[in-house]
């Protein structure tokens, strides 16, 4: 049995997955299977993987013909070995001790379910991409538990392919699932929803290849509106009650595409809060619009953060928890 099994869907990766599995192969921690999954690729990837599983026995390659990602993971659990699974792109590179130092993280703390590392951003459109080199910055910003759970609902606090999880929690949650939206993090919802405890390494242990044709960027199932429903989704599965009326603060685009959205699943906002004297006193989508120190009239509501910025954020935390809504029960910062 190896130490880790490393789950790998490629598709039409010809450019890159040669780098890719060297990298794994050069990997310091040498106990581990590499289980290949080709989702029906269209290029040489299929056999750039054969002829490198031949040379390298601990190179699983199995066939997904053309039923996607989803499947593609979860025909690599199925047959992963490991007490450990560990994550990875067919166009990034882990770097050496990637492998060795999240297990020795994952033995030492036993409290830990689910462990990333933060990433190094490389490639992507020759004009650069300022929106994904915040979002990376704001993401390795979140190194412990309490930090990536409190701002879980803003976005994806771990890069899919940096993390190594526990094979026994993984399978306790079911795998990936299939549906019409982002399947990592709807694995990091279902993982906090399942009381799993997160950790992040806090040096970089993977290169995360930033290019035009992403599935981020091409893939309507990681669009925003996508990632909003699983957000909502997983906010009315887990916290939100007929009796517990919704409240907003920020009523610009932000709060307002939530508003608009939780409308159509038949949750409409009971009321905005705004520090905009121009708003304040007036209505945005039949809610009323409080002034901050009236927030807390609205009784028993679970309040939204829906504003953009860490530093926005933490000045309604701090507004907050002054009136006595506590942070990660009563409000939760989403984007």
């Amino acid at each position: 049995m190896p130490k880790v099994s490393v789950l790998l869907p490629v598709k039409d990766a010809e450019p890159f997955i040669e780098e890719c599995l060297a990298s794994l192969s050069g990997q310091r921690l040498a106990d581990h299977e590499i289980i290949a999954v080709d989702d029906a690729s269209t290029d040489g990837s299929r056999e750039i993987l054969e002829r490198a599983a031949r040379a390298d026995p601990r190179l699983l390659v199995l066939a997904n013909p053309g039923r996607g990602l989803v499947e593609a993971l979860n025909a690599a659990i199925a047959v992963a070995s490991g007490p450990f699974v560990a994550r990875m792109d067919a166009d990034d590179i882990a770097h050496p001790d990637r492998l060795a130092f999240q297990v020795e993280r994952l033995e030492a703390d036993p409290s830990i379910d689910i462990l990333g590392s933060r990433v190094r951003l490389f490639g992507g459109p020759p004009n650069g991409n300022a929106g994904m080199r915040d979002y990376v910055a704001w993401m390795n910003s979140l190194v412990d538990h309490d930090a990536i759970v409190r701002d879980l609902w803003v976005e994806s606090p771990l890069a899919h392919p940096s993390v190594m999880m526990r094979a026994v929690a993984l399978r306790g949650l079911g795998g990936y699932r299939a549906f019409h939206g982002p399947e990592d993090y709807d694995l990091w919802l279902r993982a906090h929803a399942a009381g799993l405890c997160f950790g992040k390494c806090p040096g970089v242990l993977l290169d995360w290849r930033d290019s035009a044709g992403r599935l981020s960027r091409t893939d309507p199932r990681y669009s925003l509106q996508s990632f909003r429903a699983v957000k909502i989704e997983a906010l009315l599965r887990n916290f939100v009650t007929p009796e517990r009326p919704l409240v907003v603060w920020g009523a610009g685009p932000i709060g307002k595409a939530w508003s608009r959205d939780l409308a159509a699943v038949g949750h409409p906002v009971a009321a905005f809060v705004e520090v905009d004297p121009d708003k304040i006193g007036g209505a945005i989508h039949g809610a009323p619009v409080l002034p901050v120190a009236r927030a807390a009239s609205v009784g028993m509501a679970l309040h939204l953060a829906a504003v953009s910025g860490a530093a926005a954020r933490r000045r309604i935390r701090i507004a907050a928890g002054r009136l006595g809504i506590v942070d990660g029960h009563d409000l939760f910062a989403v984007a």
